[in-house]
């Protein structure tokens, strides 16, 4: 079967789920990262979101630029225009992902804080409640990078409280383990520090099972980044989602028993890796299958 044929297929199909989707409600649930489809124009965004059953979207980056600030399309004067946009097509911004590094000691630490207050203000102007940074390495003393990395997340949550906005840690770099997450988050000691649970970041690179995860890190996990992989030739390869070694169904359904209200958002890095399956197939493929998991885990919870 040709590349077309299979696309259609899996669209048609999955657009005819979506509708299911959007009238039981599970579609409230499922987002979709912009890192995964980096040659995509804004319209095409929103278009495909919506008609294949996400309730919102994740801005990291918009064709294949990441500094969202900057680009035109998110000008002051051009923002009631996106508001409406994705209004219009019954979506939300789970979040406003930012490149920052809060590990940072030298000189470049207040550039990266700058870049950071310049997403929490974008987040702000689009009604968006989070912006996601990392805390990234640990270089030399792992306490003094905990430290670096608390402040860092300490001040950002002064700067984003009177903006209505939570600043997210994600799970990432060296920052995948509960145990150096926790740290950081009691040190930053504030309800506008959370935490972004890259699920697969946890259980590949943190080697640490998902029940661990929540059970240690659940009040503070605001939002969440899910996808699959298996290892190839000792790294891990993005696959789609159910087919690889990630339990992400399992961690759908602990997240759902917990109480966790907030996004099952799909994190495609075709920005970073060109090889995988393109946005079309992969974000559709997501749509149906998580959206399953959601129903499952519900009819598990009654």
């Amino acid at each position: 079967m040709n590349t077309n044929r299979r696309e259609f297929l899996i669209s048609a199909a999955v657009v005819a789920f979506a509708s299911k989707l959007k009238a039981s409600g599970y579609s409230n649930f499922l987002a979709v990262s912009t890192l995964g489809c980096p040659k995509w124009n804004w319209s095409q965004i929103l278009e495909f979101a919506s008609a294949h059953g996400f309730g919102a979207i994740e801005l990291r980056g918009l064709m294949g630029q990441l500094d969202l600030p900057s680009l035109p399309e998110f000008a002051p004067d051009k923002i009631s225009d996106r508001r409406r946009e994705v209004a219009d097509h019954h979506l939300k911004i789970a979040c406003v992902s930012s490149s920052a590094e809060l590990h940072h000691a030298d000189a470049s630490r207040e550039k990266q804080l700058a870049d950071a207050r310049r997403f929490i203000d974008l987040a702000q102007a689009l009604g968006c409640p989070y912006v996601r940074v990392f805390g990234n390495k640990i270089e030399n003393s792992r306490d003094e990078a905990i430290k670096r990395v608390a402040e860092g997340m300490s001040e950002l949550a002064r700067y984003a409280e009177p903006k209505n906005v939570t600043v997210l840690l994600e799970s990432h770099g060296d920052f995948t383990d509960s145990a150096t997450l926790k740290e950081v988050l009691m040190r930053a000691n504030s309800a506008q520090a959370a935490l972004l649970w890259d699920a697969h970041n946890t259980f590949v690179e943190g080697h640490e099972d998902p029940e661990v995860t929540w059970r240690e890190l659940g009040p503070w996990i605001h939002h969440t980044h899910l996808k699959d992989s298996r290892v190839v030739n000792g790294e891990p390869h993005y696959v789609l989602t159910g087919k690889g070694d990630v339990p992400v169904q399992r961690q759908i359904e602990i997240l759902w028993r917990g109480g966790y209200s907030g996004y099952f958002c799909f994190e495609w890095e075709k920005m970073w890796h060109p090889d995988i399956e393109e946005p079309e197939i992969a974000f559709a493929d997501y749509a149906r299958v998580a959206g399953g998991y959601v129903e499952n885990a519900k009819s598990r919870k009654k």
